[in-house]
């Protein structure tokens, strides 16, 4: 072991007359343990919050979606079997996406109407796991008498509506009349009703089979576009580029990124932000480390003098300090790690367990929008945390120790 380790260690132990200077020690060491800690609980809170989120985009909507640039798709048969058979992509389904409105003889409301290949859709996207009440392949039921419709959670409390119901769909493109555009009305049957967890999802999306929209339209043969369900959903910017050149310019993909770019950037930046702000606890906390230093170094003059007298280079000084304070930064990094990884991998039991005490519901279902409390914990932050926290350390002891290092003996032993 280096001497000026050994001394550095020594330093740190509590004597009876350096009671004080330990006391402010332990309570650097604290701090830099709340700021590790809390930057650990929130990022992995903030981490989780992302990633439940994708899940519900990516449950609902199609990793990538291709549509023509000149409106409606006719050809859409030959383009399902071109892009089924490249390289990354797993299926490929089509769709119709219309604005019409549901009437429940009580209540309206404007809706986004998705016409859906029941068989080839489930292979896409996760819609068939997100229903909640009745069963999505009665969209097409062939013996029914009236089409089937499957709504959101948030859209059947709205309207007032339970399986069994009769809806009107109501198109407001319509038919030509001598009193001018008459919109379209049909009926159709709640069959189902889904909860993806996403309140815009379920308060404004309704479905019906892809036959039906085209007969309701008056597409004929046609739809929106087609969406497909790749392999990696992180490497679906590749895949766009390679369709948008392979496809030519007669049609236009894009990717689940690119189409809730807002909200992932707003997540993104929002934990950069924290971050930073949640860094300056740690830097309180290196100005403790820096505080304990120079009063380490005044309380140790004479020590400083007789070493120096000895033969101990300024450098080795300066390490002796350097190393006391990096020694209260580990130590401080280590607890707050521990302590923050304990919270974070049991938050939800622990939040629970608040709200059982308490009495008082932390985040409201009905607000929030939130079956449970997510956190996932990535490895790569809580590495950038330690280095960080361990870093802001070592440059808070870079002052006091070479200040150490520039005392004089003679100076130093004047008034001994």
């Amino acid at each position: 072991m280096p001497f000026e380790l050994f001394i550095g260690l020594r330093y740190l132990r509590a004597k009876r007359k350096s009671t004080f200077i330990s006391l402010i020690t332990l309570i650097s060491v604290a701090g830099v343990a709340l700021g590790v800690m809390a930057l650990i609980i929130v990022l992995a809170v903030m981490t989780g919050f992302e990633e439940d989120l994708k899940e519900k985009i990516l449950g609902t909507n199609a990793h990538v979606v291709i549509l023509s640039t000149s409106g409606a798709m006719d050809d859409y048969h030959p383009l399902l079997d071109k892009v089924r058979k490249m390289d990354g992509v797993v299926a490929a389904t089509p769709f119709i996406y219309n604005q019409v409105m549901l009437s429940s003889g009580r209540n309206v409301s404007g809706v986004v109407l998705r016409g859906i290949d029941v068989a080839t859709d489930a292979k896409v996207t996760n819609l068939h796991k997100s229903m909640v009440e009745g069963n999505l392949q009665k969209l097409e039921d062939p013996t029914a008498k009236t089409p089937g419709v499957v709504v959101g959670k948030e859209l059947a409390k709205n309207l007032g509506l339970f399986v069994g119901d009769t809806i009107d769909v109501i198109s407001p493109m319509g038919n030509i009349t001598p009193f001018g555009m008459m919109p379209k009305l049909r009926h159709f049957k709640l069959v189902g009703i889904f909860n993806t967890g996403m309140f815009e999802y379920d308060s404004t999306l309704a479905y019906v089979s892809l036959d039906e929209a085209q007969q309701f339209l008056g597409m004929g043969d046609v739809v929106t576009g087609v969406q497909l369900k790749v392999r990696d959903v992180y490497k679906t910017g590749a895949l766009v580029q390679k369709l948008n050149s392979t496809l030519g310019p007669s049609y236009h993909a894009r990717d689940w990124m690119q189409m809730n770019k807002n909200i992932l950037f707003a997540l993104k930046t929002e934990k950069s932000v924290m971050f930073v702000i949640l860094t300056l606890i740690v830097l309180v906390a290196a100005f403790g480390i820096a505080s304990t230093l120079f009063m380490v170094v005044m309380e140790k003059t004479r020590d400083i003098a007789i070493l120096k007298s000895m033969g101990a280079t300024s450098r080795s000084i300066m390490r002796i300090f350097v190393f006391e304070g990096v020694i209260i930064g580990v130590f401080g990094t280590a607890v707050g790690v521990l302590s923050g990884l304990l919270v974070a991998l049991n938050l939800e039991p622990i939040v629970g367990f608040i709200q059982r005490m308490t009495g008082f519901e932390l985040f409201s279902k009905d607000i929030y929008y939130l079956d449970h409390f997510p956190s996932r914990v990535i490895p790569s932050d809580v590495l950038l945390i330690s280095v960080t926290a361990v870093l802001i350390s070592f440059i808070a002891t870079l002052y006091p120790s070479w200040a150490a290092s520039r005392m004089a003996p003679a100076e130093a032993l004047r008034y001994e």
